[in-house]
This record gives C-alpha cells, structure tokens and sequence, in this order.
C-alpha cells in the first residue's frame, strides 16, 4: 500500500489524512491480508507509519522508503534519520526516488556505496531504485546493484516512461537478472489519466 499519490515536499494526499487516520487505513489494509507498506522521505509518511507498526508484529511487514540524496553524507544521514522516523532498527528495502538519468549508475556511486555498506550491516535488507525515465529504468536493468526496482506501469500508458510495450520488455530484463519489482501508477494516476481523457 503507498502512502504518497502526488507526494513531494514532505507531504501527500495521504498523509492529509493525519498520523492516526492513514495509520488506520495501513492497518486496515493489513487486516485484509497487505503485507507491504511503501513510504519515503518525500511523502513525510514515515511517522504514519511507524505508528500503524506499532500495531503488527515487525516481522510480517515489509516497509519500503526512498530517499532523494544525491550524495554519501545525505545518504548516510538519511538511513539514520529514516529508522528513527519509522520507529525500527532496519529498513527492508530503501530506494534513491525518482531517478531520470541515464547515468545514474555513475552519478550517485557515493550513496550507491552508502546502500551497499548498510545492506551488509542489516541497516537496509535490499537496496535499489524508483525510475521516472525510460533511459533510467533501463539503466537500473542492467546494473547488478539494483535488488528491487518501483516501476510505473499501468495498461494505458497514463504517467509511465514509455508505452507499456516497451515498459514490459524492460522488466522481463529485470525478472530474467532476479531482481524484485514493484509497480506504481498501477490503479492512481491511471484512474486519474481515464478521468481526464473522458472529458
């Protein structure tokens, strides 16, 4: 379950909701067998979170976050603020958000390390990243660094990085090198993107 449709800032429209409220939808979600809570820094839905983990055993959740650093020390700096927003001493998996360059993969090597270091530790069980690009997306498919990637797909198209086609090829890639996958845009932006074209 995502915590942030249209998240920036430190705020989304789920996290309007309030701590106790979007906790309350997390748990409900939980309830009915959801096992997956996906945040980041960006949403400002840590502390929503940690709340609704108050409430299940640690265990039987995978938290997912992400992080916008562009860098070693922020990356560093992130990790250590992150597990005491989310009230939990690892991360399952934590992701550099939103990445568009092709290049990334050179870019970010500092906070690629920091990731890779923390995996070892236990800080982070799996590391990786969410694209907003085609040219990013393929280049998480090729880089044996990449764990788990958040990929936009959705079967019209609507806020994705190329059409669905050539979305889906890029993911077999992914499947074929063992890599987690997970989708976004799915069913949100999608409805968003139906309603608009009905206009």
């Amino acid at each position: 379950m995502g915590t942030g449709t249209i998240g920036s800032g430190h705020h989304s429209h789920q996290t309007d909701l309030g701590v106790r409220a979007l906790s309350e939808l997390l748990l409900n979600g939980y309830d009915q067998g959801l096992r997956f809570f996906d945040a980041a820094d960006a949403y400002g839905s840590h502390p929503h979170v940690a709340e609704a983990l108050r409430h299940v055993p640690r265990d039987k959740v995978t938290v997912l976050t992400k992080t916008w650093a562009g860098d070693a020390a922020t990356a560093r700096a992130d990790l250590d603020r992150f597990r005491r927003e989310l009230s939990t001493e690892h991360i399952d998996i934590c992701l550099m958000h939103c990445l568009t360059e092709g290049d990334w993969t050179e870019r970010y090597r500092g906070v690629m390390d920091v990731f890779s270091e923390a995996k070892e530790k236990g800080i982070i069980r799996a590391h990786g990243c969410s694209c907003h690009s085609i040219e990013a997306l393929r280049a998480a498919a090729r880089s044996p660094w990449v764990d788990v990637d958040l990929v936009r797909i959705n079967p019209i198209g609507s806020h994705m990085d190329a059409d669905p086609e050539t979305v889906v090829s890029v993911l077999r890639e992914m499947r074929a090198a063992g890599k987690g996958i997970v989708g976004m845009k799915i069913l949100g932006q999608a409805i968003c993107g139906i309603a608009r074209m009905m206009r």
